[in-house]
């Protein structure tokens, strides 16, 4: 009897209902797929069609391996009489090792006489299974990525994760192993993923299979590279997305927009972007401006551009039950449906429903409506809000889509939400697509996102869990990372308290991939409509000169080295989009053979040369400064020099944020770029 097979360059196995699968998936790189009582699936939720599948496959008896350049899988089956059950039974497992012979993940044995199974798949009503994938413990590894929690812990080894996105929570199932591998669990079920001490274990909800894709690299380098060529590379950043946006919630109408960008101008203050938030439509779902309070989109766009100024339109993926859409939407199958009571999914502002993005006839029609209201005007970005999507409750099992229910497929959908812009951006001909979105998964870098980290609230907590957020998005494999400056709840534009965290804020901004100003600022303005009714009330005033003359004065010496490093930001850009590179980095990332640089969460690299530590604490006028080895550090703000391998105390005061530089001067880095 044959125990394996070998069909083209697949490895399977079969037995016991199961159907296991294992294929080279670009280079180093291995696809894993199991499914009970049928085929493999062909599903390419994230990852993209491998140009290498080159492997080598030598079967001998019931051992098997697949070898593919630094990475081989060993697969074991075992079989023979079961006591306990009375029947012969029959199970496989899968050990992956490096080019140099070490374990690098193993799924978890079956425990003698504990039968554990590795591959565990539970059957639910309607024929789904859920289903959990085990793994043997990697003793001394360190964990990072799973995209942005709120938390401040940079290794995730001993963390658990709900997989399923809230607002200010983007789970993208990738992790990377200072043990040389990274691990994509490519199913958007809602589900968890566990790391403890002795497994690790992911499970899916509801799903029809198991379906994992793994890397080896000698390098955090390496393996990211490896995983933007499976998932799909960031497109260029535009030239506009290198400097400085503004926004705030909200500028209510076309002249009070017009007004600040001009401001701008007269006080010769750099400004890239400038964003219309949200409400600035009639009803949610109409996907229009307001002709009231934005009468010429046309002239305003034209304005913007004569300025210099690039305008960024919010767009909801909610449709009000009172929205000129909704009967269309609604009629046609465009919307969510709940499974259970109204199919109400928020009521901010009034009742409203998603539309639904898993649906390709969807997501054509919205795109229709916004060439017609937004792109002819002239508009070329947009902010994809609520892309989580933030349901009123999240109750994950009482959503159904197109693709299947929310419990089965949900996670997909910010990412379907950033395709339906793209690909009718890019259609129209749009090279350089760039969107602000408040979520991610698995392969949105491709369609041109920029993550925003969320409602975040204006703390130095927060702040300091956006260090985090930002080195973990950028494992998980999105380089355009972005927050909220001075955050975005309850900052007080009249508050000094507010303003040293705004401050602080600013500078950790000027070393993010864009800088980007908002927030939900007190004392807020009501708004009212010609007739007397009320609309959405506006915040207090946000922008560089609100805060006073002295935070003013701080604030534009930050924009102005944001426009000093626009060379040197443009290259981090390039190198994203070339090969796959966090442009925010953890200190691991270029330096892996130091060992203290795998535990340090307060500090972070701005590409490959400029080490960032920014100022968390509430009054701190100075701060430790880790310098990792292999390196010599240029002090930024005093022009000392530092050897690399050791922490030092430095000073911060209010206007400085400590940064470092690789190796040479700022200007010398600078110099080498323009050569």
């Amino acid at each position: 009897m044959r125990t394996f097979d070998v069909e083209g360059h697949r490895l399977v196995w079969q037995g016991d209902g199961e159907t296991l699968v294992v294929e080279p998936w670009g280079a180093d790189s291995l696809r894993v797929r199991a499914t009970m009582r049928g085929e493999v699936l062909d599903t390419d939720w994230a990852l993209l069609e491998p140009a290498d599948r080159d492997a080598r496959i030598t079967v001998d008896g019931d051992r098997a391996v697949l070898v593919n350049g630094r990475i081989s899988a060993r697969l074991h089956a075992t079989g023979g009489y079961d006591e306990q059950v009375g029947y012969e039974t029959t199970s496989c497992t899968i050990e992956f090792v490096d080019q140099h012979g070490r374990t690098l993940l193993r799924e978890l044995d079956a425990g003698g006489s504990l039968k554990l199974r590795s591959r565990a798949f539970a059957p639910l009503l309607g024929g789904d299974h859920k289903l959990s994938a085990s793994f043997e413990p990697n003793p001394g590894e360190k964990l990072f990525g799973m995209g942005q929690y709120q938390q401040h812990i940079l290794d995730i080894k001993g963390s658990t994760f709900e997989l399923a996105h809230r607002n200010s929570q983007a789970s993208v199932p990738f992790v990377l192993s200072s043990a040389g591998y990274g691990f994509l669990w490519h199913n958007p079920a809602i589900g968890q993923a566990t790391f403890a001490t002795n497994r690790t274990s992911w499970t899916a909800d509801s799903t029809q299979q198991l379906d994992y894709w793994i890397t080896a690299g000698d390098t955090p380098a390496q393996i990211t590279s490896a995983y933007a060529d499976a998932t799909g590379h960031v497109p260029m950043m535009p030239e506009y997305g290198l400097g400085y946006w503004q926004c705030k919630l909200r500028y209510w109408n076309q002249e009070q927009l017009l007004g600040v960008a001009r401001e701008h101008k007269r006080r010769g203050l750099p400004l890239d972007v400038i964003v219309a938030d949200f409400f600035h439509w009639p009803q949610m779902g109409d996907f229009r401006f307001d002709e009231e309070f934005w009468p010429d989109p046309r002239a305003m766009v034209a304005e913007l551009n004569d300025l210099g100024v690039e305008l960024m339109v919010s767009i909801w993926p909610q449709v009000s039950t009172s929205s000129e859409n909704f009967a269309e939407f609604r009629r046609r199958n465009f919307l969510v449906k709940a499974e259970r009571g109204p199919d109400v999914q928020m009521g901010f502002q009034g009742p409203s429903m998603f539309y639904d993005v898993t649906n390709p006839a969807a997501r054509e029609r919205l795109w229709e409506i916004v060439t017609a209201n937004y792109y002819d005007h002239g508009i070329r970005s947009f902010w994809l809000d609520e892309a989580e999507p933030e349901y009123g409750v999240y109750d994950f099992d009482n959503y159904r889509y197109h693709a299947g229910t929310n419990a089965q497929v949900g996670n997909i959908y910010p990412q379907l939400y950033a395709r339906a812009f793209y690909d009718g951006q890019v259609e129209a001909g749009q090279s350089d697509v760039v969107n602000l979105v408040r979520c991610a998964w698995a392969g949105s870098q491709r369609y041109g996102v920029l993550v925003w980290s969320g409602d975040i609230h204006s703390t130095f907590e927060d702040l300091r869990r956006q260090i985090t957020a930002g080195i973990h998005m950028g494992v998980a494999g999105i380089p355009w990372f972005t927050t909220d400056i001075g955050g975005f709840h309850h900052g007080d534009s009249t508050d000094p308290a507010f303003h040293e965290l705004l401050i602080r804020w600013t500078q950790f901004g000027t070393f993010c991939p864009v800088m980007r100003m908002h927030g939900d600022r007190l004392p807020y303005e009501d708004v009212t409509a010609g007739d007397g009714t009320p609309r959405l009330r506006s915040g207090g005033p946000n922008e560089l000169w609100s805060f006073g003359d002295d935070v003013y004065d701080v604030l534009t010496r930050f924009l102005e080295l944001r426009e000093t490093l626009r060379p040197y930001t443009r290259h981090l850009m390039a190198e994203a989009h070339h090969h796959g590179q966090p442009v925010l980095r953890g200190l691991f990332h270029e330096f892996p053979d130091d060992e203290r640089a795998w535990g340090v969460d307060d500090q972070y690299l701005y590409g490959p040369d400029l080490l960032v530590a920014p100022v968390t604490t509430a009054g701190a006028r100075e701060r430790t400064v880790y310098l990792p080895a292999g390196a010599r550090w240029v002090e930024h703000a005093t022009g000392r020099v530092h050897d690399g391998g050791q922490e030092l105390v430095v000073d911060a005061p209010l206007d400085v944020v400590p940064v470092f530089v690789r190796d040479r001067t700022l200007d010398e880095l600078l110099e080498r770029l323009d050569t």
